[in-house]
């Protein structure tokens, strides 16, 4: 572009800086829906940890050029919007995910991830994963399952210990109790007149 306006210059920084300050970005067609359908869609994304922006392709291609983005310039046909990730990948992917089975004329076409390119198809897996907090919660419970069986073994073994000592007391205790002599009669002493 060769002298463009203040206002396209100032759109192309403002992707720039939403791209870098996303987790991800995910570029969807929104072609068919209504301006209410859009709206529910960014409330369910801003829900999720997302905002979602419409721009024109060009200004967007002019943004990520020469950037690690620049692979997402063959999605941008037709009335395009991305979807910023702010926080949890997954809880985007499946807002969006969601919200396409009931309005179908939401496609998803891809989008980045740590500067890496995603299709569809990676998008709708990573709307499968489950969220963030139950990955870290069987995580934790991985880590915690060694832990618990070694503190099991742990009290096992003193209670182990004692139980052995008190059988070998007890077996002993009959064994002798049995052969001695009962006390103050024995056979060998003599009677006292």
């Amino acid at each position: 572009m060769d002298n463009p306006r203040p206002e396209k210059v100032a759109v192309i920084e403002e992707v720039r800086g939403r791209l870098e300050g996303a987790a991800a970005s995910v570029v969807t067609e929104y072609r068919g829906l209504t301006v209410a359908e859009l709206a529910q869609l960014r409330r369910e994304l801003t829900a999720a940890g997302g905002d979602y922006k419409v721009y024109k392709n060009t200004l967007v291609r002019l943004a990520i050029a020469g950037r690690t983005e620049e692979g997402v310039g063959d999605l941008l046909s037709g009335p395009t919007a991305i979807a910023f990730v702010r926080g949890d990948v997954s809880a985007v992917a499946k807002a969006l995910r969601d919200f396409a089975r009931t309005n179908p004329n939401l496609v998803v076409k891809g989008g980045v991830v740590a500067g890496g390119l995603l299709s569809a198809a990676e998008v709708e897996r990573l709307a499968a994963l489950p969220s963030r907090d139950v990955l870290l919660a069987q995580l934790a419970a991985t880590l915690a399952a060694p832990l618990r069986q070694l503190a099991g073994l742990v009290e096992a073994l003193p209670r182990s210990l004692a139980y052995g000592l008190s059988a070998l007391l007890d077996q002993r205790q009959t064994e002798g109790g049995g052969a001695e002599a009962p006390a103050g009669g024995g056979a060998d002493q003599a009677p006292a007149e």
